[in-house]
């Protein structure tokens, strides 16, 4: 009886461990999808123009910027997430895109500070270039404050930050 109860708690530790492996291993594959989409096109980029400190930095405004811009706010930074109404099916409104819109996510413990609606970010950015490239390369505001959660803390290159403000000048406003 003795033998067969060690046999149960170490077949049982046996049978944790392993969920906890698996449990593990998918978050870890998780974060390394999530920092490989940052770092993937970076390295791409990189190995296709050469070292990076003989390019010469695009001007804002041109296309290639408002292009890497568009893919910023779209597919890494997903501003649309939270700046953009969502239409019936939960969809983001691409006729509204970027025009602010209620905040879709609630703190887990209620929150006096925690903000009720994005604003509108598209268009007209809701700050002149300097406020707007401060905000995205150190995360703090005109007010001199870091940014109230969920508005994630970015810490962008210079001139990934000039890309995403040329493109967000570029959204069509609703009228």
């Amino acid at each position: 009886m003795l033998l067969r109860s060690k046999f149960a708690r170490s077949k049982f530790a046996r049978v944790a461990f392993y969920s906890i492996f698996a449990a593990l291993a998918v978050v870890l594959s998780f974060v390394l999808s999530f920092v490989l989409s940052f770092v993937s096109p970076a390295f791409a980029q990189n190995k296709t123009q050469g070292d990076t400190s003989q390019r010469q930095p695009e001007k804002p405004g041109t296309s290639a910027t408002v292009a890497r811009g568009k893919y910023l706010v779209e597919s890494v930074a997903m501003c649309g997430t939270c700046h953009t109404p969502t239409d019936g099916s939960g969809n983001p409104d691409r006729a509204r895109w970027l025009q602010g819109a209620p905040v879709p996510y609630m703190p887990a413990r209620q929150s006096p500070d925690w903000p009720i609606s994005a604003p509108r970010i598209g268009g007209t950015p809701p700050a002149d270039d300097a406020d707007m490239i401060k905000l995205l390369t150190t995360g703090i505001w005109t007010t001199g404050n870091h940014l109230r959660l969920p508005m994630p803390q970015f810490r962008m290159e210079r001139s990934d930050a000039e890309a995403v403000v040329a493109y967000l000048k570029t959204v069509k406003t609703q009228q």
